[in-house]
């Protein structure tokens, strides 16, 4: 299934390269579950008053049977984050650990402990 992508670009202009860079991110997370209905990405570039590199943040809203999975990606002393394509590939790495988790959880794969 094809889920619906959605793609935001707050206090900056739409970049047609960005928005690739997302897309094929974004087609990639289907390995590690199949079954994801829907995918929010907003890109947000820091406010104009900075004095140092812009910083961007990225935020993917990932919406699965049974519930919804946010990252907010933001690392304020990261400086590599100056760099939206590193920023999107950094929040990316995070959701799909987030979906591995979610996924294990669904098949039942996580340990439990028995009461003694």
């Amino acid at each position: 299934m094809q889920p619906s992508l959605q793609i935001t670009f707050h206090n900056m202009d739409p970049s047609p390269f960005l928005e690739a860079c997302v897309r094929e991110h974004a087609a990639k997370l289907e390995r590690f579950f199949e079954h994801i209905m829907a995918c929010h990405v907003v890109l947000d570039a820091p406010h104009r008053h900075h004095h140092k590199g812009k910083l961007y943040t990225v935020r993917i809203d990932l919406t699965v049977p049974a519930g919804e999975l946010v990252v907010r990606h933001a690392k304020p002393a990261d400086h590599a984050h100056e760099d939206p394509k590193v920023a999107i590939r950094d929040a990316f790495d995070a959701i799909r650990r987030e979906l591995e988790d979610y996924a294990r959880r669904r098949r039942q794969d996580v340990k439990t402990h028995t009461a003694s």
